[in-house]
């Protein structure tokens, strides 16, 4: 069995935003900005619901688990972004690169798995409220909580036993702003076929069966809530899952936008961005901004 071949690629040169010319230090200063809100922001929501307790309810206990792994995303990506936007590329050791990706990559398909059991709870919630709390009590929410967390560990070791097998011979540079699959793929000198293709089956287990999913839970909240004889009735009800929504078909919108269809290299990097530093930042005031039991 072949292992890393660390005398060949030792340091990654990644080259981020090559075309910012003047305006590196602008995008720096808005970056960590970003950044603060972003920490502060999931932050508030994880204390505003552990301290609530009309809050103590399912969805809100899955929610401090979204801000939780928001602010473990934004801190896997931004910190490391800066020194690239200030100094017009940054170099990062191998092994460094290979921890952000697996990193990255544990905590987008928890981010999947997160939304996919909050829209089955409000599934939940509005297609059969009467059997609600003991569906969703908390020792089943927190076994699904950890369950998640397993399902990302194994899937980060897979990936992790499966690129070990693969030697790294260069060229040592990245044109982008943190380490993702295919330009470290880039880098292997060795068949990357099974790595493809085992991607490809964690895809369709960790991104489309939830999307899957989720749209099939959102089938059955419309169709219950067509039900309501009430305008106002509706309306009521519809605003409980309108912020998961609007989070989903963000997250998702990018990430499908990004890997599914071909783009050029400046609209994957501006997608990129989206779901790894923008998302992270727009959750919470999402949340606060259409709930009112968080205002």
């Amino acid at each position: 069995m072949q292992h890393y071949n660390f005398s060949e690629v030792k340091e990654i040169l990644l080259l981020g935003f090559q075309n910012l010319k003047g305006f590196s230090l602008t995008f720096f200063l808005l970056l960590l900005l970003i950044y603060s809100v972003t920490i502060c922001g999931n932050l508030l929501i994880i204390l505003v619901v552990s301290y609530s307790r009309s809050l103590h309810s399912p969805m809100y206990f899955f929610l401090t688990q979204l801000s939780f792994t928001d602010i473990l995303l934004s801190t896997t990506i931004v910190p490391n972004m800066l020194p690239i936007v200030l100094y017009d590329g940054s170099s990062v050791s191998f092994i460094g690169c290979l921890t952000q990706y697996y990193f990255f990559v544990a905590l987008e398909s928890l981010e999947c798995l997160l939304l996919t059991v909050m829209s089955y709870d409000r599934y939940q919630a509005i297609c059969h409220p009467l059997h609600y709390t003991s569906v969703m009590s908390l020792t089943f929410c927190l076994w699904v909580v950890l369950l998640c967390w397993l399902v990302i560990l194994v899937t980060v070791l897979i990936i992790f036993l499966t690129m070990r097998c693969l030697d790294f011979c260069g060229p040592n540079i990245i044109d982008h702003f943190f380490c993702d699959l295919e330009p470290l793929l880039e880098l292997s000198c060795s068949d990357t076929f099974i790595m493809k293709l085992e991607t490809v089956f964690l895809v369709i287990f960790l991104a489309i069966c939830p999307v899957t999913v989720i749209i099939v839970s959102y089938v059955y909240i419309i169709f219950t809530i067509l039900k309501i004889p009430s305008v106002t009735g509706r309306q009521k009800t519809f605003s409980t899952c309108s912020a998961h929504l609007a989070v989903v078909s963000l997250f998702y919108g990018s990430l499908i936008t990004i890997y599914v269809f071909p783009r050029q290299e400046s609209a994957k990097t501006f997608l990129s961005l989206l779901y790894t530093v923008v998302t992270p930042l727009l959750n919470p005031m999402i949340y606060s901004l259409s709930n009112r039991e968080i205002k």
